[in-house]
């Protein structure tokens, strides 16, 4: 039936993103366009990651009911700060320059410039990580925060965040709202309120555990959190009728 396609599906993915993780030589990944859910799990993982002017990434799986799956809880966790809990709980998205300021991603180029990033690559004859560094680097392009980026709000994201409860989050979150009069603050609350409430507590709590565990540990933990996720018996807020 539906469960058994849905764990074959997870089952699959997850054996996919581990055979990554542990994959001796340097992996890159083009993020030229959506890069959510599996995409993120099968890229961001990965040695190089390159993104791009059509880069977007989130991890909205609170808003149906689930939680960031797919390596998610690893490197989010491994952020800056509390910037995965914020990233997790609220599906905030990012564009590439962001991506890049917060280590989601180590390169960045234009999507127009990604042609010759592939001949590059293709030509050469070593899988030296320092050789593919510094030949992403060489034809990739210069780019700086705008004012509207995220890294100018960590202060205030770690103040939220870092709270033990999701309760204390949106109290915190709503003092500083009421402070700052800043939209993305407003919206941010929005997000919370709007997400399913045991999807946003299950979530928390995978990003605080991924912080002290691997990757191959947080694969095997989100696996069966999905499992049980896409099981009536367990829990609601995911599954269709």
């Amino acid at each position: 039936g539906k469960l058994d396609e849905s764990k074959d599906f997870f089952r699959t993915l997850y054996s996919f993103i581990y055979v990554l993780g542990t994959y001796l030589k340097p992996h890159v990944a083009i993020l030229d366009g959506v890069t959510m859910g599996g995409g993120g799990g099968v890229s961001i993982p990965g040695t190089f990651r390159v993104a791009t002017d059509r880069t977007v990434f989130a991890t909205p799986e609170v808003h149906i009911g689930f939680h960031p799956d797919a390596a998610a809880s690893f490197y989010l966790s491994h952020l800056t700060g509390h910037v995965g809990e914020y990233l997790a709980l609220t599906g905030e998205k990012l564009n590439g320059v962001d991506m890049v300021a917060l280590g989601l991603a180590t390169h960045y180029s234009m999507s127009e410039h990604l042609d010759l990033v592939d001949e590059r690559l293709a030509k050469l004859v070593t899988d030296d990580p320092s050789v593919i560094d510094s030949s992403l680097a060489q034809y990739g392009d210069l780019v700086y925060p705008d004012k509207t980026s995220i890294v100018h709000r960590l202060a205030v994201i770690d103040k939220c965040f870092s709270h033990e409860t999701v309760e204390e989050i949106v109290d915190a979150l709503e003092s500083e709202a009421a402070q700052l009069n800043e939209e993305w603050c407003t919206l941010a609350l929005k997000r919370l309120k709007e997400a399913s409430p045991l999807a946003l507590k299950v979530s928390l709590r995978s990003i605080r555990e991924g912080r002290y565990q691997t990757l191959d540990e947080c694969l095997v933990r989100e696996y069966r959190m999905s499992i049980n996720g896409i099981s009536k018996p367990f829990y609601h807020d995911f599954c269709e009728v």
